[in-house]
């Protein structure tokens, strides 16, 4: 089973062939590009997991090809290792600057730069299970501390909703509730350091919804420190107005003016007393019952959540 695809640009056959001969014998799948411009239509077809990318190429410096990977959207997200002769702490500068994610000087070990680019992918591949916004474990990273719960004991999940925050978000925009959910998360874990310990975890589910799993007998306090720390400060990321009058002033399908409260956590908790659970989906409807409770009783806007 191959471990990724490497793309190398370098137009030195010696040193490309060494690499693409080593780099199979570690069972990678690797392509070879002696150009710039052949190395981004190499990226239009077929996209590697990580690129090994000389300075100096024949029709435009390595620097250009990572300028144009970075500005595109499909090419974003790939991890780029500068491989140089050069050695002047400004030249390192300029392609971190330009996105790079390392950086290796010829002459080089091999196996050094093999451990760069595991290093790179396994980053790269961490950073595609964390949410976006937040930063935190979503997906398949939440389900696997899940499944430890299954060999565990005493063990606590917190769901956490925002209760008007659909509102909020068409009062506001998408990039004001994108900051209501950077924070959300920052208290999570502002509360985590606080009254938790370093083995609890922290996953953004989606949307407005997140997850603590910690030691059950950590939940009261841990739901008192974070619903303090969510309501004295909440009120920052609304206009002055809604601040001082407690609630927003919307108006529904008739055209007649409805008041919303602000933004509230709304809080659902499942244990292991809860169970038994024979697998983590007995785990997920368990949470996801817990989190329709907590919603309930929001808003006179039906809809809203």
């Amino acid at each position: 089973m191959s471990q990724g695809r490497i793309l190398v640009v370098e137009d030195d056959f010696d040193i490309s062939n060494m690499l693409r001969i080593y780099f199979q014998s570690q069972d990678y799948d690797v392509v070879v590009a002696q150009r710039g411009e052949d190395a981004l239509d190499m990226c239009r077809h077929q996209l590697p997991d990580v690129i090994v990318l000389d300075i100096m190429l024949p029709d435009m410096d390595g620097y250009d090809v990572c300028r144009e990977l970075r500005g595109a959207l499909r090419t974003s997200h790939i991890p780029i290792i500068f491989l140089t002769q050069k050695d002047e702490r400004s030249d390192k500068i300029r392609g971190l600057e330009l996105g790079a994610d390392d950086y290796i000087t010829k002459p080089f070990d091999v196996e050094e730069l093999n451990l760069r680019v595991r290093n790179a992918m396994a980053r790269a591949r961490y950073e595609s299970l964390t949410n976006p916004t937040t930063g935190l474990p979503s997906g398949s990273l939440i389900e696997d501390q899940l499944r430890q719960l299954m060999r565990q004991e005493d063990w606590g999940i917190i769901y956490v909703g925002l209760r008007g925050f659909n509102v909020f978000s068409e009062v506001y925009g998408f990039v004001a509730g994108e900051d209501v959910l950077r924070f959300t998360a920052m208290i999570l874990g502002e509360m985590v350091d606080t009254v938790g310990t370093s083995n609890d975890f922290i996953g953004h589910i989606g949307g407005e919804e997140f997850i603590v799993i910690a030691d059950k007998g950590h939940l009261p306090a841990m739901i008192e420190d974070l619903a303090q720390r969510f309501d004295s400060r909440v009120g920052t990321h609304y206009d002055w107005q809604a601040r001082e009058r407690g609630y927003l002033i919307v108006y529904n399908e008739k055209g007649e003016e409805v008041k919303v409260d602000l933004m509230k956590l709304a809080v659902g908790v499942v244990t292991a007393e809860d169970g038994p659970f024979a697998d983590i989906r007995e785990i997920t409807e368990a949470t996801s019952i817990a989190r329709r409770e907590a919603m309930r009783g929001g808003s006179p806007i039906a809809d809203e959540q």
